[in-house]
């Protein structure tokens, strides 16, 4: 895997988190702003997950692949799902939602590096 990009990943996540959380502690919906940067989040989780697929299939694969590769499908899944409920609840807790996905989404990719990397 590549650590620019994961260490990318990971600030972006976070990044995200503390705008949501912030938007939670308001009490507002979640803004335009926070989605772009949600959607910004997910196609670099995309371009993570192509050249993860290449790696393995070109490069050394990690010890553990179906570990792996159920990480990287829930990493996938999960910002869609998380923004999709965080939009449909009218409460501050929309901002919530979003806030644990995106902490999630970081955790998630710590998680990959350990499991690419032993």
């Amino acid at each position: 895997m590549l650590l620019p990009l994961a260490v990318l990943l990971g600030a972006v996540s976070l990044a995200l988190a503390a705008w949501s959380l912030v938007g939670a502690l308001r009490a507002v919906r979640p803004s335009g702003g926070q989605l772009l940067l949600a959607a910004v989040l997910e196609v670099l989780i995309l371009v993570q997950a192509v050249v993860a697929v290449v790696l393995m299939v070109v490069g050394t694969p990690p010890l553990s692949t179906a570990t792996f590769v159920g990480y990287l499908l829930t990493i996938v899944l999960l910002l869609p799902v998380g923004v999709f409920w965080g939009l449909a609840d009218r409460s501050r807790w929309g901002n919530g939602v979003l806030a644990i996905t995106a902490v999630t989404t970081a955790v998630l990719v710590l998680r990959l590096e350990q499991i690419w990397n032993r």
